[in-house]
């Protein structure tokens, strides 16, 4: 893997992240498809339509369906959904937040009881590293204790110290074992900290004394302020290599994106595009469309006047409020194929915009004209 910035405008960078499957243009969002497939979503339709660059799936729920085996049959997770550009796994580690309730954590891992049938896993560093191996993921991430918003400063600690010591058995299991696809991967470490500058900075610190090929920033849009989220981005990207990418993991609104790339951030991912789509929630370039509201029931003008796109020019408001009304899964798609329209706009605007070093005054443009409810 090699990564290289390209343009910058003030903190924003515009680079390249060439794999062995292909080149990443950063800033970059990533479609998430946590079971292998993003939520409506041909892969077809993801590179022609959409032109995505790397997708992300999602180590705990691939483990327990289809499960090890049936992916290493298939030829790896690229093989079995039919995808042959980049793809980014996510540890298991947002699950230790999400499925709090289900899970229990020790120095040697955490323990999953899973949400199908209850069953119990324990997922250690070193075998979330060896199931990624069976993925044959482009970017692996190591395992990270991710903590809920409005922790204690000392739960904050031992959450930190486990994080840490869990990405250098990561790094070592990584270092020890072979890719079985031929293909090259990378392991990215994850900060974590909570809101606590100096323990954000201390995180980051020691993860980059490890020297991992790239960083992820975990533990953040957990239900913290706008504001902690932007400070904590700020604080991590001060520390970690200039020469290396940074992923911010699961933000988020285009107001996020945008003002995490005015803080040097190159890469992310989010549900946000698909699930909110899939209520009837559409990101448009002049501004957030509750489509169910009757407001469009006569609105024959295209879904998004500002993108060439094919679901954004030839369906009107006033049909896709139909389809939701009639709960046909074409407004499902169509919403989700939107919002993901949108971001990559907004990614390939931001790119832009860092290379004619305007950044700023197109940031504080965007995040009024995004956020608008129309």
């Amino acid at each position: 893997m090699q990564f290289e910035v390209l343009h910058t405008s003030e903190d924003a960078r515009a680079g390249t992240l060439v794999t062995k499957r292909g080149k990443i243009r950063t800033p970059v969002f990533m479609p998430v498809g946590t079971l292998g497939a993003v939520k409506g979503l041909s892969p077809r339709e993801l590179k022609q339509d959409l032109d995505a660059q790397i997708i992300l799936g999602n180590t705990y729920h691939l483990y327990l369906r289809p499960g090890p085996e049936r992916i290493t049959e298939a030829g790896g997770l690229h093989e079995f959904m039919a995808w042959d550009r980049p793809i980014l796994t996510d540890s298991g580690g947002f699950q230790v937040y999400s499925l709090a309730s289900r899970c229990k954590i020790t120095d040697e891992g955490a323990t999953f009881q899973s949400h199908i049938d209850g069953s119990s896993h324990l997922f250690t560093p070193e075998t979330v590293v060896d199931f990624q191996r069976t993925l044959g993921s482009d970017i692996m991430m190591v395992l990270d204790e991710c903590p809920p918003s409005g922790i204690s400063r000392s739960d904050a600690q031992k959450a930190n110290r486990r994080t840490a010591a869990w990405a250098e058995r990561s790094r070592t299991r990584f270092q020890d074992t072979e890719s079985w696809y031929g293909y090259p991967q990378q392991l990215f470490a994850i900060v974590q900290g909570s809101t606590f500058e100096d323990l954000r900075r201390e995180s980051a610190e020691e993860l980059v004394a490890m020297d991992f090929p790239g960083y992820a920033i975990g533990g953040l849009s957990v239900g913290e302020e706008a504001e902690a989220l932007y400070a904590m981005v700020r604080v991590c990207c001060e520390v970690l290599p200039p020469d290396k990418p940074r992923y911010l993991m699961g933000v988020g609104t285009p107001a996020n994106l945008l003002e995490a790339i005015g803080r040097g951030v190159d890469m992310f991912d989010c549900v946000m595009p698909t699930r909110n789509g899939r209520n009837g929630m559409l990101f448009t370039t002049q501004g957030v469309i509750n489509i169910r509201n009757r407001k469009w029931a006569n609105d024959y003008t295209p879904l998004d006047r500002g993108l060439n796109t094919y679901v954004s020019q030839a369906f009107t408001r006033a049909y896709v409020r139909h389809l939701f009304q009639c709960n046909e899964i074409l407004g499902l798609q169509i919403s989700a194929m939107q919002n993901l329209a949108l971001y990559a706009w907004l990614m390939r605007s931001a790119r832009q915009a860092i290379e004619e070093n305007r950044y700023p005054s197109f940031r504080r443009e965007m995040s009024l004209q995004l956020s608008r409810r129309l």
